[in-house]
């Protein structure tokens, strides 16, 4: 029982408002004469096994974060600065932003089936290799961390995946439910610095690496592409090049950068921001960003539903009007008992939904054989924005010994992006339900 290939014009136009022909990306569409394991496969289940993926890979891509105070309060990699932490704890953000752009393009060429797996495996062996060769040499463990990244380009692979197996009115719900799963993140700090203390420096990253090789396993039994899936036949440079020219995807860009950017920027940095402004210790500080991660990202599914039943722009709108305003009190540094963590915990449902809304309005806007390359050149823009703001609220507290600079910048970074979500997103949004 082999599948018949039939040429499809999906993609072939550029994308909403664009002239035929420009950024032409040829496609076939996969389609089956009869019922098969893939026909069959519930989308509920692709869902949660993606879901529990992108979960499990960003639980390996915060590995470092939480001992990242840890470090700077032993010294076991020496007298590290308040910088050499922040660039110790955003380094593996890098490949995993970057990456993005690479495996969102492979995962519309090649399915979910096979890149989830890839990416967990090959995650497998930076967790190994920081364990036991890295965890005493700060210029190890930053090697170690760069290549660590490459579990943050799951996002890249689920988000197509995702998209294909759902139809247009849910696509909001379920992508916003498989983005909970950046929830990987409060496992680690929840976990890391616990089991380090407990069992040994090693044991956190062995029982990472053996959840991912579990994982890796599973996905490549259980998981299936969706039945009809849209397979570019471009290469993957003149795709990326054509998606790259779509007007919604710089703007989800410049969305994505301040909403999940901004909460990536609160999960790795928080630790070492609540230890030095708020004294707590290194357990302390990782529970409470381990609350923030959480609110996050039980968030991002009500953001995907809400903007499936309301519009992307009036979420997205909202959660921007409330990091400005949480942003500017948290400047102030108020205590931590009452509005300083209200405070946070507001930023952290409005980062949550918005992030959220992103991609629901991107699945809203973009062609469906469009949406792994276009999801990872946003993701990339996302993960970036939160690789910069680290760096920037260590180098200012460094020379100032105050956060407030760093948290006025973000107030300022969320009111234009208000802007530009109320204005010029609103007209691209406007064009697309015009066609």
């Amino acid at each position: 029982m082999s599948p018949s290939i039939a040429k499809s014009d999906a993609g072939v136009h550029g994308g909403p408002g664009e002239p035929r022909g420009e950024g032409t990306i040829v496609t076939t569409s996969l389609t089956t004469a009869d019922p098969s394991p893939t026909a069959t496969r519930s989308p509920w289940v692709m869902l949660a096994m993606a879901t529990l993926g992108f979960a499990v890979n960003f639980w390996a891509w915060a590995l470092i974060s939480p001992l990242g105070p840890l470090f700077r309060t032993t010294g076991a990699l020496g007298d590290l600065t308040e910088s050499d932490v922040a660039l110790l704890v955003a380094v593996p953000v890098v490949v995993g932003s970057l990456g993005r752009i690479i495996v969102g393009g492979l995962t519309d060429r090649y399915g979910g089936r096979v890149m989830f797996p890839i990416v967990s495996g090959v995650t497998i062996l930076p967790v190994l290799f920081i364990a036991f060769f890295a965890l005493d040499s700060y210029a190890l463990l930053l090697v170690g961390g760069f290549v660590l990244g490459i579990a943050g380009t799951s996002f890249a692979v689920g988000v197509p995946f995702v998209n294909a197996w759902f139809p247009p009115a849910k696509r909001g719900l379920a992508i916003g439910i498989f983005g909970a799963g950046m929830g990987g993140t409060a496992i680690s700090a929840l976990t890391t610095v616990k089991l380090t203390e407990g069992l040994g420096a090693t044991s956190p990253f062995l029982i990472t690496a053996a959840v991912l090789a579990a994982y890796a396993v599973a996905a490549w039994l259980i998981l299936r592409d969706a039945p009809g899936r849209v397979v570019p036949t471009t290469s993957l440079a003149s795709r990326i090049s054509a998606n790259s020219r779509l007007a919604i995807t710089w703007q989800a860009c410049l969305l994505y950068a301040v909403a999940f950017g901004g909460y990536v920027a609160f999960s790795v940095y928080l630790p070492a921001y609540l230890k030095a402004a708020h004294q707590l210790t290194p357990a302390s500080a990782a529970n409470r960003m381990a609350g923030f991660v959480l609110v996050a990202v039980l968030m991002r599914p009500v953001g995907g539903w809400l903007a499936d039943k309301f519009g992307a722009i009036p979420v997205l709108a909202t959660g921007f009007g409330v990091v400005v305003v949480g942003a500017g009190i948290s400047a102030g540094t108020p205590p931590l008992q009452g509005i300083g963590t209200i405070a946070f915990l507001a930023m952290a449902a409005a980062l949550g939904s918005g992030s959220g809304a992103t991609f629901a309005l991107i699945a809203k806007v973009t062609e469906p054989s469009r949406v792994g390359g276009v999801t990872g050149l946003v993701g990339a823009a996302g993960g970036l924005g939160g690789f910069v703001p680290p760096l920037i609220m260590g180098y200012v507290y460094g020379r100032t010994d105050s956060y407030a600079i760093g948290l006025w910048m973000l107030c300022v970074t969320a009111a234009l992006a208000l802007l530009l979500t109320v204005t010029v997103v609103r007209r691209t949004v406007q064009g697309q339900e015009t066609h």
